[in-house]
């Protein structure tokens, strides 16, 4: 028998035969990381971790099981992707929702969460703008009990699975979930210690380095910006900045590809603002946008 599921020649159909089929039939498929695409999958199917599957490798799968991990190997061999076929995804340790309505949590994004707790003063009030599935923001109320968090998210779909995601780490107490693009539904007067973002910054004309299951599975309106203006959403951010980051409080947010050399200009040049950076990522690739608002941070509200 062959396909997704197992070598030809197989007889019988154990964890280590179906492993080994399915990593040989997506790796013709042209999918990034069959070894492991099939490990999270079939460990799926099996209530399993990869541990727990590499010693398991004499054990039978039932024709249920095998049917299950067919289908399951079938849609990644189309480039679904494997977060997607899951239902979720680790972020800093994290079990989060995932869906066609959010961006998958990449490792980039965690390193821009650990930048943003390293510019996270004690008690600080901190808002996420374009929270997508919530992950930044829970990942920094986790590491930090005593910060409240405002996660902003314009998409329904996308604040749904943050509000689930929320509940699930137990955080419905200290991040407020608003409906919204940008600032627009931010109450007035509200002011923060630090401002995070992961925006869009994919220009829809130029995906230079988008992979295929990213382009045809995630949602555009969290991938790409206005056509010819990758910019322009660092720009609707900044739009309030002034008013809404308090003096001493930090920006940090994630960039990228054609983005990260105009996203830097636009930000050198917003009034008020000093220490202004382009930090690169672990891979050594300009990431992430960092600037202070000038002046000392204002004692807290009694």
């Amino acid at each position: 028998m062959t396909g997704p599921e197992t070598s030809a020649g197989d007889v019988e159909h154990t964890v280590l035969s179906v492993l080994r089929g399915a990593e040989a039939w997506l790796e013709r498929r042209g999918v990034e990381a069959p070894k492991r695409s099939a490990e999270l999958l079939l460990g799926k199917v099996l209530g399993l971790g990869r541990l727990q599957l590499y010693l398991a490798h004499d054990r039978p799968l039932d024709p249920k099981e095998r049917a299950t991990m067919r289908a399951l190997v079938a849609r990644r061999g189309e480039h679904e992707p494997v977060a997607h076929l899951l239902g979720s995804w680790s972020f800093r340790g994290l079990e989060l929702e995932v869906g066609p309505a959010v961006l998958i949590p990449r490792p980039e994004t965690e390193e821009l969460v650990e930048l943003a707790l390293r510019h996270c003063p004690a008690a600080a009030r901190v808002i996420d703008l374009g929270t997508g599935s919530g992950a930044i923001a829970i990942a920094i109320a986790k590491a930090r009990a005593d910060v409240q968090v405002v996660a902003v998210e314009q998409s329904p779909a996308a604040l749904q699975i943050a509000r689930a995601n929320v509940q699930r780490h137990g955080l419905g107490e200290r991040i407020r979930l608003l409906a919204g693009s940008w600032w627009s539904e931010v109450p007035a007067g509200s002011v923060f210690d630090l401002v995070v973002s992961n925006p869009p910054y994919i220009d829809p004309g130029d995906p230079q380095g988008l992979a295929e299951d990213v382009r045809r599975f995630e949602p555009e309106a969290a991938l790409f910006t206005a056509p010819g203006d990758p910019v322009s959403c660092y720009r609707a951010i900044g739009a309030e900045l002034a008013a809404r980051l308090a003096p001493g409080g930090w920006l940090v947010a994630e960039t990228g590809g054609t983005a990260s050399a105009p996203a830097l200009q636009w930000l050198q040049q917003l009034p008020g603002f000093d220490e202004v950076a382009l930090r690169p990522d672990q891979a050594a690739l300009p990431r992430f946008l960092v600037a202070r608002r000038q002046g000392a941070r204002l004692p807290l509200p009694t």
